[in-house]
């Protein structure tokens, strides 16, 4: 006896003709296919459709994703992830291929399957990223190119360089002291002439953009501002004392603060004066 449905209904595959046994095999193979096919659905819809804003925004918080900048370096992520945990988030620092100075699609393309992973083992339908200075600009690529249009809820970056630092472009003079990822943070480069041309859209991923107007390092610090649907403000609109540069954007405790309430459930929102005691405590 190979299966029985019920105690008295006498449905015994076994007692059944091979085209006629074939032919039930092939409807519950059928019918179990339909069946995981619904359960790999998100409550997005089909996965290969970008959801709606009020689909996103309805989300809960899932995990963050946190990625460093040029060169990879995570000291700094560890204050801001910390504070994010203390918050009660899952955080986790994106270990960035090639030592961070390779091409950025490839750490793009990392970026997705880390997400992909994160969201399955902790059994979330979105996932938060926040990017630090040139990884800002992977999770851009990552939403633009790689998939994570259907993953992200909330796209997060700090003090990057969007459109090219002035730094990249004399760096590039000297290809030999510029690797791959500097030559494509150049004002003008492929890959972010390439970037630019879609601007954030309405539908998919929320995004936010931080700066402030004392980087060092993202030069003019503009060039951290997104074009399309997207909140744009500098730590300074919020704390006007701040004289927060590049290096210190993860490791402020206000800007820290304005991550953690741009990650909060519900839209993205504005930020002023009147928030910077309270985001700094």
């Amino acid at each position: 006896m190979l299966w029985r449905r019920g105690a008295h209904d006498g449905l015994v595959l076994s007692s059944l003709s091979p085209p006629r046994r074939r032919l039930v095999l092939g409807l519950l193979a059928a019918a179990v296919a339909a069946a995981l096919s619904l359960a790999a659905v998100s409550v997005f819809g089909a996965s290969s459709k970008v959801p709606s804003a009020a689909q996103v925004i309805a989300q809960p918080p899932g995990p963050v994703l946190l990625v460093p900048g040029y060169g990879g370096s995570e000291t700094g992520l560890r204050t801001l992830a910390a504070r994010l945990q203390r918050a009660g988030r899952v955080v986790q620092i994106l270990p960035l291929p090639g030592g961070g100075t390779g091409d950025l699609r490839t750490q793009a393309k990392a970026l997705a399957a880390a997400a992909t992973a994160l969201a399955a083992a902790k059994h979330a339908a979105t996932i938060d990223v926040v990017g630090y200075s040139a990884g800002g600009v992977v999770a851009r690529l990552w939403v633009h190119d790689f998939g994570g249009a259907q993953l992200a809820r909330r796209i997060v970056t700090l003090g990057s360089p969007q459109h090219g630092t002035t730094l990249a472009s004399l760096g590039a003079l000297l290809p030999s002291a510029c690797p791959l990822a500097c030559q494509q943070l150049a004002p003008g480069s492929d890959l972010l002439a390439g970037l630019n041309a879609k601007p954030e859209p309405v539908d998919g991923p929320q995004f936010v953009s931080i700066w402030t107007t004392a980087d060092d390092v993202v030069l003019p610090p503009e060039s951290a501002r997104l074009e399309g649907a997207a909140l744009n403000f500098t730590v300074q609109s919020v704390c006007s004392a701040s004289t927060v540069r590049h290096s210190g954007l993860p490791t402020d405790p206000s800007v820290d603060g304005m991550v953690l309430a741009e990650l909060a459930a519900g839209a993205p929102v504005t930020l002023s004066g009147s928030d910077c005691a309270r985001l700094s405590s």
